[in-house]
């Protein structure tokens, strides 16, 4: 996974903000994106957890 900024990427997603957008909402929409691009890198790079061991884990009934 790269964490190198990608101009771009980011004029892009502020293009698409709404034009009332704020500052939170800018670094909320940063944070989702870095989120789901590491949850694919792990899911590519194989470290998943299969979800019945996540709820035995925390006893939650399936």
């Amino acid at each position: 996974m790269s964490n190198l900024l990608e101009k771009n990427e980011a004029h892009r997603l502020i293009d698409r903000m709404p034009p009332n957008a704020t500052w939170d909402d800018l670094m909320r929409e940063i944070y989702v994106r870095e989120a789901i691009e590491r949850g694919l890198a792990d899911s590519e790079a194989g470290r998943t957890i299969d979800v019945k061991d996540v709820r035995a884990k925390y006893g939650v009934p399936e």
